[in-house]
């Protein structure tokens, strides 16, 4: 399993959000390349980049420093927020964005991302489809930066996709977004059960190792941690394992 790590930019900075809250926001950094700096220096090799205020209001607002970071060597992105139509999407991937990730308009318009993979291909595109568990246990699909709630479930959202070849969905469980509460490893169990061909990256209450051990064993390919990175609440070490350009012992 791969780790990830994610770099959420509002008004050109580094934050955290609290549970998708615009009104709980941490800034970690006002030079998002700084932290990129980090991750780097740690052996990731690809960085998730969310534009928030894209997400939240569908403006790129953040396009200068997505381009920016785009411009970096030895590192591969894969960036949303905003994204909600084809056309800015191709502008990233021209840009040497290596995936985009799609989110409300693939809950809300599917036919048309259907139309985008044809075009670009399954591993342009990852999925992201945020969920809320309700009182049943099913994960439902939130859109528009979590502020719009859809009775759409997470299975049937990608049960609609696998005719266009979906290859990379990341599923975030908000109710753990920055929370350090741990990941909600029986979400992705259920999901890798389900749909073992897809490519699960898991996002949402990282706190530590173990925590990263869990979701290896639950079957996630990836996993996406913001906030335990920022606080350096897990050890090099404990990090090595999932990060693919680790240094090793000398």
């Amino acid at each position: 399993m791969e780790l990830i790590p994610a770099i959420d930019l509002k008004e050109g900075r580094c934050v955290r959000l609290f549970q998708g809250d615009f009104a709980a926001e941490t800034v970690y950094a006002d030079d998002p390349e700084l932290i990129l700096d980090r991750y780097q220096a740690l052996g990731a090799e690809r960085i998730h980049v969310v534009d928030l205020d894209g997400a939240r209001d569908g403006a790129l607002a953040n396009r200068a420093a997505i381009l920016k970071l785009a411009s970096r060597k030895g590192v591969k992105l894969q960036v949303g927020g905003g994204l909600r139509t084809f056309d800015r999407v191709r502008h990233l991937l021209d840009a040497g964005i290596e995936r985009a990730v799609i989110g409300s308009v693939a809950v809300n318009t599917p036919a048309v991302v259907a139309r985008w993979f044809e075009t670009l291909g399954p591993d342009k595109l990852v999925l992201a489809f945020d969920v809320r568990i309700d009182d049943a246990g099913t994960p439902r699909l939130t859109t528009h930066g979590w502020t719009e709630q859809s009775q759409t479930t997470l299975w049937a959202a990608v049960e609609g996709f696998l005719p266009s070849g979906l290859k990379h969905v990341l599923c975030t469980d908000i109710s753990r977004d920055g929370a350090l509460t741990g990941p909600n490893v029986d979400l992705y169990k259920e999901a890798a059960k389900r749909f073992p061909q897809i490519k699960w990256q898991a996002s949402g209450g990282v706190a530590n190792a173990a925590d990263l051990h869990a979701l290896q064993a639950c079957g996630a390919s990836a996993a996406i941690s913001g906030k335990a990175l920022l606080e350096n609440r897990i050890s090099l070490e404990e990090l090595k394992p999932f990060l693919p350009n680790a240094s090793s012992p000398a």
